[in-house]
């Protein structure tokens, strides 16, 4: 059960409160075992309080019906304009939201640093907690720092580094499925794995998130800041158990282990960005056309970076981390290829294509393909495909992350050094771009990319 806790959110007219945290609290007041939470929003714009009541009132009715939960929290909801810099305005928030507050930064790397910064200006109430969206800092130095000034005012455990991708069920269910599971745990290691994809591809544009999108890109806003702790959860070792602590750390062994495949960030990554088209049954401007965007710092829209993970488990594996937006098709899933059979016997005939492991991240879809006879003949080789749904949750991905936050549980929150590393493992595909030493290619919106990177794909294959 969820204990009474004031939630203060920086930043809390903009969209991303409005479009996924707001939505992610109501989906968890709605579950049985909730209790009611305090929300105060403040920031820099005014807002009458029966319009920041309508916004939380509208959130919370997307996810069906208001519940006496969600409704006492709604009674009790407020706004404070303010400059979240001023440590008066600071402490009157404090003041207002009483013990063991929530402090929620719905905000971009600098400004919530600079909030920060004021913070050591004012004494914080025992038991409080930071939650920090992504980026978590803007490279690996800048994320040091912000380690190091928020390490001044909580302890890490009570610092929560959000990824809501470690809320969504089905990179929850990757711990059943390589630790509960006898069939894959054996050969889930570079014995039997040929190679691992992780994509996120979607048909949306830009959606007017210029302001932040232009300044990010696929390698940050996707790869940099979620794609690489999903690849953490495929290749850590067994946690001892379930806990913060132990899963945590497996995580972030696996990270400290991984590095660029081949060791370049030239040889390691591709970049492009849309042309004018059709995506997801819309016509979609070209992204250098489109309102608030800088055409001149060459943003990528699709990203691709290869890693390995060196260690005895996975070394020489390739793990191939992709996002792009405006394509063909919304293709969310990882994909790990086994090796073929190194020996058939005489007489059966067709592909000796090893499996194909599926599991899909948005919905939670699970598909084997296994070599099966009978397909194409008595002797003949194929594939058949093993398709299975994988449990869902009524709860959105940022309810299950602020319930942890709201537990005081980290588990699902990204670890300090892991978000350092994080920009660590990308910093030289960020260098070699900057230097124009990977092209910047150009796809149609609602192709699936460049033609060149579907050629040696399937050349690949």
């Amino acid at each position: 059960m969820l204990s009474q806790r004031t939630v203060v959110i920086f930043g809390a007219s903009g969209d991303l409160s409005s479009r996924l945290l707001l939505p992610g609290l109501g989906s968890l007041l709605a579950g049985p075992r909730a209790s009611a939470v305090r929300i105060i929003g403040t920031g820099r714009s005014p807002l009458a309080a029966d319009d920041w009541t309508d916004r939380v009132r509208t959130a919370f009715a997307s996810q069906g019906e208001i519940g006496p939960v969600a409704a006492e929290t709604l009674a009790t909801t407020q706004y404070v304009a303010g400059d979240p810099t001023d440590p008066a305005h600071l402490r009157a928030l404090l003041e207002l939201a009483g013990p063991a507050p929530v402090l929620y930064f719905s905000l971009p790397p600098a400004v919530a640093t600079t909030i920060v910064e004021t913070l050591q200006r004012v004494e914080l109430p025992e038991g409080t907690e930071l939650a920090f969206e992504k980026p978590f800092g803007t490279d690996a130095a800048s994320a040091a720092a912000l380690n190091k000034l928020v390490g001044s005012l909580v302890p890490e455990e009570n610092v929560h580094r959000v990824d809501h991708f470690l809320g969504r069920t089905a990179v929850l269910n990757l711990i059943g499925l390589r630790f509960a599971n006898r069939l894959f745990e054996p050969v889930w290691n570079a014995e039997h794995i040929e190679s691992v994809e992780i994509v996120y591809d979607e048909t949306l544009g830009l959606e007017g998130r210029a302001q932040y999108y232009d300044n990010a890109g696929a390698l940050v806003d996707m790869i940099q800041s979620h794609l690489l702790l999903v690849l953490a959860l495929l290749a850590m070792d067994a946690p001892a158990t379930m806990d913060a602590v132990e899963v945590r750390s497996e995580m972030a062994r696996a990270l400290r282990s991984t590095r660029l495949y081949r060791g370049s960030g030239v040889d390691a990554s591709r970049r492009a960005r849309y042309t004018a088209g059709v995506a997801g049954g819309r016509v979609v401007p070209a992204y250098a056309g489109e309102a608030g965007v800088d055409p001149e710092r060459e943003t990528e829209t699709l990203a691709e970076v290869t890693v390995e993970v060196g260690t005895n488990r996975w070394a020489g594996v390739p793990f191939t981390l992709r996002s792009g937006k405006a394509l063909g098709a919304a293709r969310k899933e990882i994909v790990i290829k086994f090796k073929p059979l190194r020996h058939l016997p005489s007489g059966l005939h067709g592909g000796r294509d090893g499996e194909t492991l599926r599991i899909g991240l948005n919905p939670g879809e699970l598909s084997l393909s296994v070599p099966a006879l009978g397909v194409d003949g008595p002797y003949t080789m194929g594939q058949v495909f093993l398709d299975a749904t994988l449990p869902s949750a009524s709860v959105l991905p940022y309810g299950e992350v602020l319930n942890g936050i709201l537990r005081g549980d980290p588990l699902l929150s990204v670890r300090g050094d892991v978000a350092e590393r994080c920009w660590e493992i990308v910093e030289p595909v960020v260098a070699a771009w900057k230097a124009d030493e990977v092209p910047l290619e150009e796809y149609e919106a609602g192709s699936d990319g460049p033609a060149e990177w579907q050629d040696s794909r399937e050349s690949a294959a």
